[in-house]
């Protein structure tokens, strides 16, 4: 049998089943009952009719190849001339290193958490089977939780973790100020008026590990805590009287609400009535009430404009009589207005124009 091995190739020489030799790139010739497979040398050493320690128990085949033995609880991040390659995952590995130098990173996987000396550029490249990757935005903490049990606090960032038997959770909560509206609440008056209230609070959690392991739904606990607030202020008061102090709503409501800080480990910053919904009826009451009183307010503005209107009238008649200059002035001044409004006037040469258009007006009025 005549057989070319070439350059980027290894024959590996099989006699009866039996693994002979392996051999390098030339011309050869065999006889008998042999078998030849040959293999790339840019690829893994990997034989059908041998396992891999028999191939390695050939000395020649052995210094040409670099072995990497992975155990159960590691990986192996494969490179190939200091480029990512890929990885592997626990057995044994041969590469032939003849023009190529192949090395290799071992990676230990009994815990989740990716050791500081693996790269972070790598995972764009490590198929996302072998590792699990988390975000923490710059304005959010991280929960950090292996099997359901709570780890560490994560700060902004990104993080990569190797998927194992252990299950890697991370919830994150916004650290930033949270606004709670609590809508539509109807809440009795002293004098038993239905209101609706709708109001608002903002707050910031300050403890998100305790406020996870200790309180079972903090929003809803928030909202309910908001809720009896409200009702044990509005049911001391008369609807009158609540309408007029809004703020002394917001202010009650949020010194109680502040006095719970550390029981809910969050800040509240700011709470207040955002509206006051009132029945049907009692809006129309109120609207006709409110209607009546701006009637009587424009009246008395009415008679104080016509008093004082009067009293300038009588003080303009004191000036006039006093001062003839300034009745003539005055009289003038209507002279003027009233002959806009006249076509044609027709005057004699006789006497003072003045005059005859004064007298002239006088008769027309009479």
């Amino acid at each position: 049998m005549m057989l070319i091995v070439k350059e980027n190739e290894r024959g590996l020489v099989f006699k009866n089943g039996k693994f002979i030799k392996a051999v390098t790139a030339g011309k050869y010739r065999f006889w008998g009952d042999v078998q030849v497979e040959v293999l790339r040398i840019d690829q893994m050493i990997q034989s059908k009719l041998a396992s891999l320690e028999v191939l390695l128990a050939d000395r020649t085949l052995a210094e040409s190849a670099e072995v990497i033995d992975i155990a159960d609880w590691q990986l192996a991040l494969h490179f190939v001339d200091g480029k990512f390659c890929d990885v592997l995952r626990q057995g044994k590995y041969a590469f032939w290193n003849i023009y190529s130098r192949h090395t290799f990173m071992l990676v230990d996987i009994t815990s989740p958490e990716v050791a500081g000396d693996v790269p972070a550029y790598l995972f764009a490249r490590i198929p996302s089977a072998f590792y699990q990757k988390f975000e923490v935005a710059e304005y959010q903490q991280g929960r950090l939780l292996f099997n359901q049990k709570f780890v560490r606090i994560l700060a902004p960032g990104t993080y990569y973790f190797w998927k194992t038997d252990i299950k890697v959770e991370v919830s994150c909560a916004d650290t930033r100020l949270t606004q709670m509206e609590i809508s539509g609440q109807e809440i009795l008056s002293q004098d038993k008026v239905s209101l609706r209230i709708n109001f608002v609070l903002s707050y910031r959690i300050v403890d998100f590990t305790r406020i996870q392991n200790e309180i079972d739904n903090y929003k809803e606990q928030l909202h309910v805590a908001s809720q009896l607030a409200l009702r044990e202020y509005v049911g001391k008061y008369r609807i009158d009287e609540l309408l007029e102090n809004k703020e002394e709503i917001s202010r009650f409501v949020l010194d109680r609400l502040k006095k719970r800080e550390g029981e809910f480990f969050i800040e509240i910053t700011a709470a207040g009535v955002k509206d006051i919904i009132l029945p049907g009826e009692i809006r129309d009451i109120m609207n006709t009430v409110l209607v009546a009183e701006k009637r009587a307010q424009a009246n008395v503005i009415t008679r104080r404009e016509e008093v004082a209107s009067t009293r300038a009238l009588l003080n303009t008649a004191r000036l006039m009589d006093e001062n003839r200059t300034l009745f003539k002035l005055k009289e003038l001044e209507y002279v003027e207005r009233i002959c806009e409004n006249v076509g044609n006037i027709n005057l004699g040469g006789n006497g003072d124009v003045l005059s005859q258009l004064t007298s002239l007006l006088q008769n027309k009025t009479t």
